[in-house]
């Protein structure tokens, strides 16, 4: 078959199931560690989205021009989180290689965002909670970066509400340009969107 027709993207590496880590709860909704679940509401084709309860969180489908993906909410608490995973990752036979899961990054500086294949943990308790139920670190994730504090307090920082300035920038810069990147992993495959956007400054 020519180059670019129809199966061009049929070897692409499909994200079946997608996760969005943060902590269930009113008082957590605007924290930095719940970065993720702001994300996620700003998404266009979020309203669409069917949710459901199950899996220890709630839980939806999507069809993709790659196929049929899951979204997935752990609502266990972030230390937790890889319990939701796991479980609708055992139930639809998704490998460790095929959840890209979305979560707060203290290593990258707040604006900025970027897929990544695997690698270490960070002393992200929800990104350990993944590790120990899926057995490998080897997970697709998409980071938001919340840059880290100026004092020894990490817990509560991670645990702080982003400023109003932050949630500005978020919401008219950094969320529009990720959601740009999560449909090409969508439409396209995981590599494409990594080779796109790897370490990406919405700010700038």
């Amino acid at each position: 078959m020519a180059k670019g027709g129809p199966n061009r993207y049929a070897v692409a590496r499909m994200i079946k199931l997608y996760a969005f880590l943060g902590n269930h709860g009113r008082e957590y909704s605007g924290n930095r560690h719940n970065v993720a679940w702001l994300f996620l509401e700003s998404l266009p084709f979020y309203p669409s989205l069917q949710w459901k309860r199950g899996f220890k969180g709630r839980w939806a489908q999507r069809e993709t021009p790659l196929g049929r993906t899951w979204f997935i909410v752990p609502e266990t608490y972030m230390n937790l989180s890889g319990d939701s995973v796991a479980e609708i990752a055992r139930f639809y036979k998704v490998e460790p290689g095929e959840v890209l899961v979305t979560h707060d990054e203290l290593e990258l500086g707040f604006g900025y965002f970027g897929f990544k294949r695997g690698g270490g943990l960070g002393g992200h308790n929800g990104l350990r909670s993944m590790k120990e139920r899926l057995g490998t670190a080897d997970f697709m994730r998409l980071r938001f970066g919340i840059g880290r504090p100026n004092h020894d307090d990490v817990a509560g920082y991670v645990l702080s509400d982003f400023s109003r300035d932050e949630r500005e920038k978020l919401e008219c810069s950094v969320f529009p340009r990720a959601a740009t990147a999560l449909e090409l992993c969508a439409e396209r495959g995981f590599d494409e969107a990594l080779a796109a956007y790897t370490k990406v400054n919405a700010l700038a």
